[in-house]
């Protein structure tokens, strides 16, 4: 399935991948070095991903599931 990572405020995407889930899409941009600041990641599963390098600054994790992420 494609995954595009896109900034919350010009809607401009900032990583564009296929994965087989969010969670896997995210670790790949994060290990790509893709700016997530200002990425719009609202609903997206991300239960037990590893974040702990990413800048999520300004981010939209709204509604978001972090439970067991690595912060």
């Amino acid at each position: 399935m494609k995954f595009e990572i896109k900034n919350r405020y010009s809607g401009d995407i900032i990583f564009s991948v296929e994965a087989e889930s969010w969670k896997v899409a995210v670790e790949l941009a994060i290990k790509s070095f893709a700016d997530l600041r200002s990425a719009d990641l609202s609903y997206a599963d991300l239960r037990s991903a590893n974040l702990r390098s990413a800048d999520l600054s300004s981010a939209d994790l709204s509604s978001a599931d972090l439970s067991s992420a690595d912060l």
